[in-house]
């Protein structure tokens, strides 16, 4: 016959074990990190989203401890890479630096993409890049002023090219075309490269850049910067206006973005440790430095993300509708 004391002993080990496996999660979320951690990247290397996110992985790998990789997953404008990284297992061991277009401008334009922006936990902003809207030598244009006449005057003769249907920078010029009522046809293109072949060459008349891509044909004189297409000037461009300093693009405020993301339900232990070591990465002078001479500027650590990611996608959703663009 079993003892009232051999019952409690019995109680208190299951108790014992019962609550041993309770905090295995939390020890190892405690632990965390233990192993490499790779940050994925949804282009190939070398363009500003990989750069972008060679030099998060460098100061997070620095500040964590462990190595931090870039896997580079490109395709889809960047959606099969957010796509692993939104079905990931949520332990902070896979993470995404992603751009505005495969986080928030693809779903709008294309049913293709299953996932959103709540298929995400949004760690921090990275950095943020204006585009800048161009002529060819052959447009006859020198200034925005020029360019506005111009256009007006002869509404569908002209066109500008981008680097797709529904990139960042596609959005960029239906949002000049709606701010100023403006009739331009949009050209996509397979890329920057045939994008700039064709502005040199004189085969297009105006175009939208990422400011770093577009900057080198800027200084040669081979294009003329009409305007940034961020509220501000840049500080990398004093000399070249901001568009939204003509009152009659006072609204177009539009750029390209870097976020640090992971996968959704990311336990607030992890999140808490990728969070302070990005903002210390966003203060370091040698990643600001890094950020700066690529022509980026690097985000503020009190950006709420929420609240900047549901902005962003109202914003871009108004531009997808005026455009009716669809893929």
């Amino acid at each position: 016959m079993k003892t009232p004391a051999r019952f409690a002993r019995r109680a208190a080990l299951l108790s014992a074990l019962a609550a041993c496996f309770a905090s295995t999660p939390a020890l190892a979320q405690d632990a965390y990190p233990s192993k490499p951690i790779t940050i994925v990247v949804g282009y190939p290397p070398g363009g500003s989203t990989d750069l972008t996110g060679r030099a998060v992985a460098q100061e997070l790998g620095n500040k964590l401890g462990v190595p931090v990789v870039i896997e580079n997953i490109g395709g889809a404008g960047g959606a099969i890479g957010a796509q692993k990284v939104a079905s990931a297992a949520p332990d902070g061991y896979t993470l995404l630096v992603g751009a505005s277009n495969e986080i928030a401008i693809n779903k709008l334009v294309t049913k293709k993409v299953k996932y959103d922006v709540k298929d995400f936990t949004a760690i921090g902003l990275v950095a943020s890049q204006p585009l800048v809207l161009v002529a060819s030598p052959g447009a006859g244009v020198k200034n925005l002023a020029e360019f506005t006449q111009k256009v007006a005057k002869n509404p569908g003769k002209y066109s500008y090219g981008s680097s797709g249907v529904g990139t960042s920078l596609h959005l960029a010029g239906e949002m000049v075309k709606e701010q100023g009522k403006l009739f331009m046809t949009h050209i996509p293109y397979r890329g920057v490269a045939p994008l700039t072949n064709d502005l040199l060459g004189n085969n297009l008349e105006f175009g939208v850049f990422v400011l770093s891509s577009g900057l080198p044909h800027i200084k040669s004189g081979k294009v003329v910067a009409l305007g940034t297409t961020e509220a501000k000037r840049s500080f990398t461009t004093p000399d070249i206006p901001a568009l939204a300093e003509s009152p009659q693009f006072k609204n177009v405020d539009i750029g390209v973005w870097f976020a640090l993301l992971g996968p959704a339900n990311l336990p607030k232990p992890v999140f808490d440790k990728i969070k302070k070591a990005l903002n210390d990465t966003l203060q370091s002078p040698d990643f600001r430095k890094k950020m700066e001479a690529s022509g980026s500027t690097v985000a503020a650590t009190t950006v709420n993300m929420d609240q900047y990611l549901a902005a962003e996608v109202a914003k871009y959703k108004k531009i997808v509708e005026f455009a009716k663009i669809e893929e």
